[in-house]
């Protein structure tokens, strides 16, 4: 009888312990559902820029394999992050290649760092819920892009 209750214990204190819920509020669930961050740009005043960013989330968007889509404006670059449906993860190299074509065309005095890494999502997830702080500093927010942006190219 005591082995059965200290197994019943051990397991119940198992369970509590994972259902921890310690981490980031609003990038933490990401990966599991659709977040539609909104588009954001470092130049936060800019009228230009924000139509900019819009414009490239909307023709993103507009690919019907994907369901989740993170663009950030850094200074040069234009992170583009998004997630594919499942059963469209087969041809993730094509959407990839198509997107590129697509936005090189569309917008070419951009540099575009496209990206369907989950890992490379939730970074920039996390980097749209620091910037709605005041208090995160547009060089931070540039510094922690170009990390994102080496991340994504260590990965390829």
């Amino acid at each position: 009888m005591r082995k059965i209750l200290l197994t019943y214990f051990l397991v119940m204190v198992t369970f509590l312990c994972a259902c921890n819920n310690d981490g980031p509020k609003g990038s933490g669930i990401a990966l599991v559902k659709t977040t539609n961050p909104a588009p954001l740009s470092f130049e936060r005043n800019t009228k230009k820029e924000m139509d900019l960013v819009k414009s490239i989330e909307q023709d993103v968007e507009g690919f019907k394999e994907l369901y989740d889509v993170s663009v950030l404006k850094g200074e040069k670059d234009i992170l583009v992050a998004y997630k594919v449906r499942h059963l469209h993860r087969y041809h993730m190299k094509d959407i990839e290649k198509r997107m590129n074509k697509k936005l090189e065309e569309k917008y070419p005095d951009e540099n575009f760092i496209v990206s369907s890494d989950y890992k490379i999502f939730l970074e920039a997830v996390e980097l749209e819920d620091n910037l709605k702080d005041p208090n995160f500093s547009q060089e931070k927010a540039e510094k922690k892009l170009q990390e994102i942006i080496k991340m994504k190219k260590e990965l390829t």
